[in-house]
């Protein structure tokens, strides 16, 4: 986080200076790059961000999927260990630089500081600052990007979020004002964006994203009356016009993955040949199961014993999840015992360019749908229905998957070899009745229902969203307390260790911060203001 190590994007490199007969000792700068006063298109610095922004969220399989209890690694020579063992997170200073370098080219080329790359690089600089305050608590924000500051001091956690709901705010103004019906549906940057988004799909992501930070703002909303958290939600519902939103899947900010350049990550980690030793997490199967819901077949593969007992593929009581809790050992021998489901090796592990499962969703309708849906259960925005809501994400969550009323959904194996082992027939409108489905009302039950239909909305996609929204609920519940989950007292962590760059570089301010806000430890299992 030291400022100092924020160089500027266009840093001047220099040759070293060679005595010989002819350069007499000139000092000569490369003439391959460019100069600190030059001007780079902004579109080679908006691609710059958006690829950064994407690797910062990659699905990796050993890690995200694990602490989000959607698989369960049942051999760690391939998949790691499951142990919650995390230390010192890493940062996200370098988009904020670039965001900066990025208003400044802009105002070059255009000589204002009203176009659409000046409000993106607000967008940018939001999603970073609360991406690092979601997993440690307070920042440096304010004096962060301030090249005159090598030692920036920490902003509290609740600072951070103040500030980045205004930077919101600021990038959806600017962005409506160069919206109009000529533009609207015209790509914004169709050569530096990897998303592909028009000018009307930005603005909705922007005030998406800002429902998201507004909702991980619930156990604050009555407590700090300054943020007006539930003010903030109800306006952006209650004025489309002003602040449009995701109307549909096709809004979603997705990144598509191909063979060439960008395989899907079980592909590209080298994973996809060892897809039997990825067991489905019974935390997330439970839910499934439980209600026979058709995503189900897309997730997960039967337990190889239940089928040998005679079970059919389309049987929800052959699909079995294994505990996190349990030693790996065990995992392993229950494992090769056939007792558990393991990850759909035909959507999955079958092709380097994702091209038989979904794209990667950054941010995405459905999850929009269920935080909507929470707000109208809690009271935020009377005159909105949750079920409404409900209902919807639901039913995009289903799409995200393509599954359809009918549909014949082949199954497979756990390893590719059996690639069709039968059929299953999507039945969503038995799903949607099922008790445990149908909406409960405005309550703690209608609410913990929202919360787990989120919760395998994110299933694959969005990064720790999975993680963050539990950490705030406590929904679903996740499994812990055994030996599995490897922390000295078998717990989940609640937070991440500080960068370790911000130990080494600007240890006197995060040692401030560690007292006002952990007692002087930097502590895996405190709460930040956030989650209090």
């Amino acid at each position: 986080m030291k400022n100092k190590l924020i160089i500027s994007v266009l840093s001047i490199i220099f040759a070293s200076s060679v005595f010989t007969a002819c350069q007499k000792g000139d000092l000569l700068s490369n003439p391959n790059v460019a100069a600190e006063t030059s001007t780079v298109p902004a579109s080679l610095i908006l691609n710059h961000i958006t690829a950064t922004l994407q690797r910062g969220e990659d699905p990796i399989i050993a890690d995200v999927w694990k602490y989000n209890q959607y698989f369960v690694s049942n051999y760690s020579y391939y998949f790691g260990s499951n142990f919650y063992n995390w230390s010192n997170t890493g940062h996200t200073y370098d988009i904020v630089k670039y965001a900066n370098k990025m208003e400044e080219q802009a105002f070059k080329q255009y000589n204002n500081k009203t176009n659409a790359y000046y409000a993106l690089s607000k967008f940018f600089k939001a999603h970073s600052f609360v991406w690092l305050s979601e997993r440690v608590g307070d920042i440096p924000m304010y004096q962060a990007g301030n090249v005159a500051v090598l030692e920036p001091v920490y902003d509290s956690q609740k600072e951070v979020f103040k500030n980045s709901l205004n930077l919101l705010d600021t990038a959806n103004t600017i962005l409506g004002a160069l919206i109009s019906t000529a533009n609207a549906n015209t790509k914004l940057d169709a050569a530096g964006d990897i998303y592909g988004m028009t000018y009307l799909q930005w603005q909705k992501v922007i005030n998406t994203y800002k429902l998201r930070v507004l909702i991980s703002l619930s156990k604050r909303a009555d407590d700090n009356a300054d943020l007006n958290v539930k003010a903030q939600f109800a306006a952006i519902i209650s004025n489309p016009t002003k602040y449009p939103i995701m109307t549909a899947n096709s809004d979603n900010m997705v990144y598509t993955y191909n063979s060439a350049y960008n395989q899907y990550p079980v592909n590209r980690a080298g994973y996809s040949p060892y897809g039997y030793a990825a067991n489905m997490n019974k935390t997330v199967l439970d839910l499934l199961t439980t209600n026979k819901d058709p995503r189900t077949f897309a997730f997960a593969v039967p337990a190889p014993a239940q089928l040998t007992a005679g079970k059919a593929v389309s049987d929800f009581t052959a699909y079995v999840g294994a505990d996190v809790n349990i030693a790996q050992a065990t995992l392993s021998n229950n494992s090769t015992a056939g007792m558990y489901s393991f990850i759909n090796w035909n959507r999955y592990f079958s092709n380097a360019a994702g091209a038989n499962c979904e794209p990667y969703i950054f941010l995405g309708y459905p999850e929009m749908c269920f935080n909507i849906a929470e707000a109208a259960n809690r009271g935020w925005i009377p005159g909105t229905v949750a079920a409404d809501w409900y209902l919807k994400g639901i039913n995009a969550s289903l799409g995200v998957y393509k599954l359809t009323q009918g549909q014949s959904f082949v199954i497979g194996n756990l390893d590719g070899t059996k690639p069709n082992m039968g059929t299953a027939t999507i039945d969503i409108t038995g799903f949607l009745a099922q008790p445990g489905v149908v909406y409960a009302g405005d309550n703690a039950t209608g609410l913990t229902q929202i919360l787990n239909q989120k919760y395998i909305a994110f299933f694959s996609n969005s990064g720790f969203q999975a993680f963050y929204n539990q950490r705030r609920t406590g929904v679903p519940a996740f499994s812990q307390g055994g030996a599995g989950i490897g922390t000295p007292n078998n717990k989940i962590p609640v937070r991440w260790l500080y960068p370790q760059d911000e130990i080494t570089f600007n240890n006197a301010n995060y040692k401030t911060a560690l007292t006002s806000q952990y007692s002087g430890t930097d502590d895996v299992n405190s709460l930040m203001w956030l989650v209090k």
